[in-house]
């Protein structure tokens, strides 16, 4: 009688525990009975009818993520190898779908985005792709997106997160890539070199010119003192032919005075003796005295034109 009552015990607590079950949070679970659809079960503490129901299918209801790598042509004859992450979700309502309609979903997926990289990829040239990537991302989740919702699947969203071409035309692309920034750094540095070479002849012109202005101005000094001095000779009954005479001997002696201070001067001036300043006057009056007589001739020739 004991053992009769523990075997009992024992189915009673198998038959209980096979009625009670539990499914966590964002699954679906379907129940069958001898083999046919009976329900779908969400979230919670559920029931069914032990040795009569079972649960034949979890499925989740997370969003969930498949990448897809494709290797495809290009219009300029490149190969590449993207990659498209496509993130689908299992519809709520359509639990029945996804579990019964179709068996391998990620193959599924996988299919439809080689079909629509395939078709799309070949239309564009290598830089295409890169900027136009947005582009074929759409073109993907249209396609899967028309074709899943059939069987329960909703596209959330696909990207296209790599474009990897050949190991050969990357290494052309970076030496095309470095040889264009070469050129454009050689373009600055030409600038470069121009625009100092031009400002460099600026200041040498404005340098010259400065220059040449300050012996205009010297030399304008120097005959206005020249002038002062021959007015203060003439008011002393000195004539102006003996006051430029005597200004040039004086400039003359200046002149040997100042090289004399110089020390480690090589300058020679010639002529430099003490009857040098006699003889220099005498030859600037007699050449002063030539030249009046010239102007007089000319001016009686003129006046005899005239008459």
């Amino acid at each position: 009688m004991p053992y009769f009552f523990y075997i009992i015990i024992f189915f009673a607590l198998v038959f209980l525990l096979s009625t009670f079950f539990t499914v966590r949070q964002q699954t679906a679970v379907s129940i069958e009975r001898f083999g046919k659809f009976e329900s779908i079960r969400h979230s919670g503490l559920q029931m069914k009818i032990p040795i009569i129901d079972k649960v034949a299918a979890r499925i989740s209801l997370k969003i969930q993520q498949l990448d897809v790598i494709v290797e495809t042509k290009t219009l300029d004859d490149v190969f590449v190898k993207i990659k498209v992450s496509v993130q689908f979700v299992v519809i709520k309502e359509k639990v029945y779908d996804a579990i019964y309609k179709l068996e391998y979903p990620h193959d599924q997926i996988t299919s439809y985005v080689f079909d629509v990289v395939r078709a799309e990829v070949p239309k564009m040239k290598l830089d295409d792709v890169f900027v136009k990537k947005d582009d074929i991302a759409i073109a993907v989740k249209r396609e899967v997106q028309e074709s899943m919702e059939t069987y329960g699947y909703d596209i959330i969203k696909t990207l296209v997160t790599d474009i990897d071409p050949d190991a050969q035309v990357k290494a052309a692309m970076n030496r095309i890539n470095a040889a264009e920034r070469e050129k454009v750094a050689a373009q600055y540095e030409g600038d470069a070199q121009r625009i100092l070479i031009v400002e460099k002849a600026k200041a040498e012109a404005e340098s010259k010119r400065l220059q040449g202005q300050g012996i205009a101005d010297q030399r304008r000094e120097i005959a206005r003192g020249l002038v002062e001095s021959v007015d203060v000779l003439q008011k002393v009954g000195v004539s102006s032919q003996e006051a430029s005479a005597l200004i040039v001997v004086t400039q003359h002696y200046d002149t040997l005075q100042a090289v004399g201070q110089q020390t480690k001067s090589n300058l020679i001036l010639l002529p430099n003796s003490p009857e040098a300043g006699n003889e220099m006057l005498n030859n600037m009056i007699t050449s002063f005295t030539a030249s009046a007589q010239v102007v007089e001739n000319l001016k009686k020739k003129s006046e005899q034109a005239k008459s």
